[in-house]
């Protein structure tokens, strides 16, 4: 059996892989952000809690990048893990195989083995959240690049500047990779308040905001329309280059269906490729995905 662990910056999250493919949950646990031994202990007790289930390798699923050739991640959201092997690391301390992966690339690949996008070659995962994520998966394998940077569609600088029925100038917003317009910036939970402060001069929770767009409110509704049309054209652009088969399309902006079905019509109407069928869907492996995907990932490097 196979140890996975869906590493955030809040929380660790533990599971058990089967040889089935079933994922057993078994715990959840405070991430220690600054001391990497207090962090690699607690992996290991994890690993002991898991009893007979933990003979296999381990699999993390994680926030951050991790460059597939120095094997080096760069993790801000976890201090005592940035600039570390983790890998090689983590492998050496607990000695057992270990397989580290991006926690939105591990959705991708959970989507397109397990999940909405299972039959399909090309699959582009992403994440609707705090801000924007994405993973590309081709026949079944995650796409890292160089760097391990692939499918960053939510970073450089390239949201148009006005938007809307009744256009509306808009500034580039400076953006936490350093840059400014990037789709990061609009996207997302936190781009979808920081947008309707600019619109309206009110500070909302996101929630609110979809709330009162289902409510009918015209505020909530001019808002909501400026985020798709600025999140539709950088979405269409990625689709187009890699030529996504589908989108499968995860975190919290995920439970809105409406949202998700105004964005798939608009990015299907900015495509080379003409789909009569939807694109840009909603996942379908809520809550776990990365768990499911570093499972999927561990077995991949044990069949290498």
């Amino acid at each position: 059996m196979t140890i996975c662990f869906d590493i955030g910056g809040s929380a660790i999250k533990a599971a058990v892989a089967t040889p089935q493919g079933e994922i057993r949950p078994f715990a959840r646990v405070a991430t220690p952000l600054g001391d990497f031994e207090a962090f690699v202990q607690v992996l290991a007790d994890l690993r002991r809690q898991a009893g007979g289930g933990a003979g296999g390798g381990v699999a993390l699923s994680i926030t951050g990048v991790v460059d597939p050739r120095s094997e080096i991640i760069t993790c801000a959201n976890i201090p005592c893990l940035d600039g570390r092997r983790l890998g090689p690391d983590l492998a050496e301390r607990l000695g057992v195989p270990v397989y580290v992966a991006n926690d939105a690339d591990c959705f991708a690949l959970a989507e397109a083995v397990k999940g909405v996008g299972r039959g399909h070659r090309i699959v582009f995962g992403i994440i609707l959240g705090t801000g924007i994520g994405g993973g590309l998966v081709i026949d079944g394998r995650i796409l890292t690049g160089a760097g391990g940077f692939a499918s960053e569609w939510g970073h450089g600088p390239v949201v148009a500047t006005e938007s809307g029925n009744q256009p509306v100038a808009l500034p580039r917003f400076a953006c936490g990779c350093g840059q400014k317009g990037c789709v990061d910036t609009v996207g997302g939970a936190r781009g979808l308040e920081r947008l309707h402060r600019h619109l309206t001069g009110v500070e909302r929770d996101s929630t609110e905001i979809i709330a009162a767009w289902r409510a009918g409110e015209a505020a909530a509704a001019r808002t909501v329309a400026c985020q798709v049309d600025l999140v539709a054209s950088p979405l269409a652009l990625a689709v187009n280059i890699v030529g996504a088969d589908i989108v499968p399309v995860g975190g919290g902006l995920a439970s809105v269906p409406e949202l998700i079905a105004r964005l798939d019509e608009a990015v299907r109407g900015r495509i080379l490729r003409h789909s009569p069928e939807p694109l840009v869907v909603p996942s379908i492996l809520a809550p776990e995905p990365g768990l499911i995907g570093a499972a999927l990932l561990a077995r991949q490097g044990e069949r290498l």
